[in-house]
């Protein structure tokens, strides 16, 4: 993603942030499984963080949390929730995933939720992925997830597009509708393969890939894939 896109993107989730914090209010069940696992020494990073949903909750379940997020809309919503749970264990950073302003391994556990896929372009997600793995101490483990490409929402989109157009077979525009807003975001959704291939190219050692639904049944809704850095 060029400087242009980062902005494009920055806007639109600026736009959109106080609507979706009103749909992103609990936390998904694989998250809080992979929380509650952490040690309470641990450092951990949420990379993406968006409303804090589950920033909150590796914040009250560890000493230290970091939350990172493109938007400073979503992070305002954040602070506002941590002053509201008295959670003083949390610093907030503004940036994108590409170039995290991070010191190489400082994080003994990582979160990135939902977020890779907002990423254009294999080679940038890749490296935001290798920028994950920078951050995370020898050891360290994370929980990453993306959309699935082939759940019902989402097939007949990609069963009809074709392969050889200019545009990353996965790619879509999906537009934010609540609150009478129709706010275009940029996907990539993933084939289970792919996020496979894309998290060993990043140097990740993968403990397991799971598939889970949501509302499809056919098909994942989501990947979850737990890391660990070599």
């Amino acid at each position: 993603m060029s400087n242009y896109e980062f902005k494009t993107s920055e806007q639109t989730w600026d736009t959109i942030a106080k609507s979706f914090d009103k749909t992103r209010k609990k936390p998904w069940v694989q998250c809080m499984d992979f929380i509650n696992k952490l040690s309470y020494k641990f450092t951990v990073g949420d990379i993406g963080c968006g409303n804090g949903r589950h920033l909150i909750l590796c914040a009250k379940q560890c000493k230290e949390a970091l939350g990172i997020d493109l938007s400073y809309n979503l992070l305002r919503i954040v602070k506002t929730k941590l002053i509201e749970n008295n959670l003083r264990n949390v610093f907030l950073i503004h940036s994108n995933m590409v170039e995290l302003p991070l010191k190489d391994d400082i994080l003994d556990a990582v979160l990135c939720i939902a977020a890779i896929h907002n990423i254009k372009g294999r080679n940038q997600r890749i490296q935001s992925l290798k920028e994950i793995n920078r951050i995370l101490k020898k050891g360290g483990i994370g929980l990453i997830s993306v959309w699935s490409r082939w759940q019902e929402k989402f097939r007949k989109h990609f069963i009809k597009k074709n392969k050889n157009d200019i545009q990353e077979f996965g790619d879509i525009e999906i537009f934010w509708k609540q609150d009478n807003l129709n706010v275009p975001r940029f996907y990539h959704l993933y084939s289970k393969i792919e996020f496979k291939q894309d998290l060993l190219q990043a140097g990740f050692r993968i403990i397991e890939i799971k598939g889970v639904r949501f509302n499809s049944t056919l098909a994942p809704d989501n990947f979850f894939a737990i890391v660990r850095k070599e």
